[in-house]
């Protein structure tokens, strides 16, 4: 059974920095991404970054290049999510997708709370 959890949201300063992390478990394939989304308050969720399975490619949303850098440590199934410069507008539920295409995840899990004061 696939599991992904979310660790790390939380309450920022604009200007600040978070750091998300996504533990998965249950399915590992060369073919897999993984993968941040968020959704905002009356918001659809959107696309925010992905990682290939081995961490050799990344894809990033154009709101979020230069400032978010994704990650992945192969040896604990994780994947990170390391924000800097944040705006009020990253304020969001971020998930965390498992998937075989960057931008259309097949797994998710619960989310978490990502909250920029401005």
């Amino acid at each position: 059974q696939v599991q992904l959890v979310e660790f790390g949201g939380g309450l920022v300063q604009a200007g600040g920095s978070l750091r998300l992390s996504c533990a998965a478990s249950g399915l590992t394939s060369s073919a897999l991404k993984l993968g941040w989304f968020r959704q905002a308050p009356g918001k659809e969720r959107e696309f925010v970054s992905a990682i290939s399975w081995y961490g050799y490619i990344t894809y990033y949303a154009d709101s979020v290049k230069g400032r978010f850098t994704i990650s992945k440590d192969n040896g604990k199934n994780t994947v990170y999510l390391q924000m800097n410069s944040l705006k009020a507008e990253d304020t969001a539920v971020y998930y965390c997708g498992m998937g075989t295409t960057p931008r259309d995840m097949n797994y998710w899990g619960k989310g978490t709370l990502v909250t920029v004061s401005s």
